[in-house]
């Protein structure tokens, strides 16, 4: 039955696809094609990735609230962002080549994701309000460096720092999309190769054990495969704070299962239908220049708030 779901949702995304390409298009049919290709790589990288990350972070801390953005991902990636710039200085910053930002961004991004997540795992086990306390305090510690940065940079260097501070689709590097692409379909193989440990691990870590399952390996290796799809991802466009919560709460509600074979595509594409039907009603319908990041974080806000508020107290 829930085979048959994943089918419907790949024919909608399909159906996303080629109205995003092939609508309202005039001209030179070519150029457009080629334009809107590049976006619609980049919307399609973002969505699996953070979808992706989403649920290997709910797996591993074994509740379906959390996820990367939420521990302070997006402040750690605006504090690594204005150091950089307050470093180098906007002049410098905004002269080096993309790829060199690019991987510069991942790299900082994965051994930060790693340190950040490791600890808050660590330290919190699998209480969830003392995990979600401590990720607000660090994200609290986050923008508050954030901000003083901000204050002391030159107002020109500041303007730099806003200018890459938020998710932009308009504005990719093609060059970029194909290191994204390589290095999000590696940590999608090894993650698909690992879907049945995945299904052990959520059981938590004494069932693990009892079926040959080492839990702290697991949690290393999933770690590291969260740190590489969000780093990418927000390398790549900026962060998007409540679309993995989004996504994966809408995934759950179609197909009801853990098993991971079922969720993790199912997942990728909601997330798909999410930022590539937002984005051909934004651009095609609307008409409108408000950024998708913005409905899709007030949407997911809310689905936070509610998923917060209507878990029972133990």
């Amino acid at each position: 039955m829930y085979h048959k779901r994943l089918w419907w949702l790949l024919a909608l995304l399909c159906l996303c696809i080629a109205l995003y390409l092939g609508l309202g298009t005039r001209g030179n049919w070519g150029f457009v094609l080629t334009f809107r290709a590049n976006k619609l790589v980049a919307l399609l990288l973002v969505a699996i990735s953070v979808s992706t990350a989403t649920v290997l972070f709910q797996t591993i801390t074994r509740n379906h609230i959390l996820t990367p953005s939420v521990m302070g991902f997006d402040a750690l990636y605006l504090l690594l962002l204005t150091l950089l710039v307050f470093v180098l200085g906007g002049q410098q910053f905004t002269q080096l080549s993309e790829i060199t930002q690019f991987i510069t961004n991942t790299l900082l991004l994965m051994g930060a994701a790693l340190a950040l997540f490791g600890t808050l795992l660590r330290r919190g086990g699998h209480d969830l309000f003392r995990v979600i306390l401590t990720g607000i305090i660090f994200a609290g510690l986050f923008r508050a460096l954030t901000s003083f940065l901000q204050r002391v940079i030159d107002p020109n260097e500041f303007m730099v720092v806003q200018a890459n501070a938020f998710a932009r689709f308009g504005r990719v590097e093609t060059g970029l999309l194909t290191l994204a692409a390589i290095l999000t379909g590696t940590a999608l193989i090894a993650t698909w190769h690992m879907r049945h440990r995945l299904d052990v691990l959520s059981l938590g870590d004494e069932n693990a054990i009892n079926l040959g399952e080492n839990p702290r390996r697991g949690l290393f290796q999933v770690l590291a495969l969260v740190s590489i799809l969000v780093s990418v991802s927000t390398a790549l466009v900026g962060p998007m704070a409540f679309l993995g919560l989004l996504v994966v709460s809408v995934a759950r509600q179609i197909t009801p299962v853990m098993s991971h074979s079922i969720l993790l595509p199912a997942a990728g594409l909601v997330s798909g239908i999410t930022l590539v039907g937002g984005q051909l009603v934004l651009e095609r319908a609307l008409h409108a220049t408000t950024p998708l990041v913005v409905i899709v974080d007030v949407l997911g806000g809310l689905i936070f708030l509610i998923l917060l508020l209507r878990r029972k107290p133990r």
